[in-house]
């Protein structure tokens, strides 16, 4: 996704049509931005009283754990636990896999003797 214009540039470019009496038309031939840009921020104005850009969230997986630091205790606590154990002991309903994923996000590791230990 490309980024949005700045805040400042769309206050100037309000400012210009609604205040100064420029058209859309040269408004974006000035700023060097589309017509249509300019007729969705006077839409957006109108409808919420504001035309800041949407706040973007990148696509990706919906987080489940969301507290790391109870995660780390939850996992230095139930080290001697399988990732299906852990799972079921989490309380929202995740997966092992997600267990593992995270594990290996917050640098654990497994070894031989001791299940879980921290990276160094």
């Amino acid at each position: 996704m490309s980024n949005s214009y700045s805040y400042d540039l769309r206050q100037k470019v309000i400012k210009a049509i609604e205040l100064d009496g420029m058209k859309k038309s040269e408004a974006s031939q000035v700023f060097g931005i589309s017509r249509n840009t300019i007729h969705l921020w006077l839409k957006r104005k109108a409808e919420t009283g504001d035309f800041r850009p949407r706040e973007y969230r990148p696509p990706g997986h919906s987080h489940k754990i969301q507290d790391i630091d109870g995660f780390r205790e939850f996992v230095l606590k139930n080290s001697d636990k399988t990732q299906e154990q852990m799972a079921a002991l989490w309380p929202d309903d995740i997966s092992a896999r997600t267990i593992s994923r995270w594990l290996k996000k917050l640098g654990f590791v497994r070894r031989k003797h001791l299940w879980v230990l921290k990276k160094r």
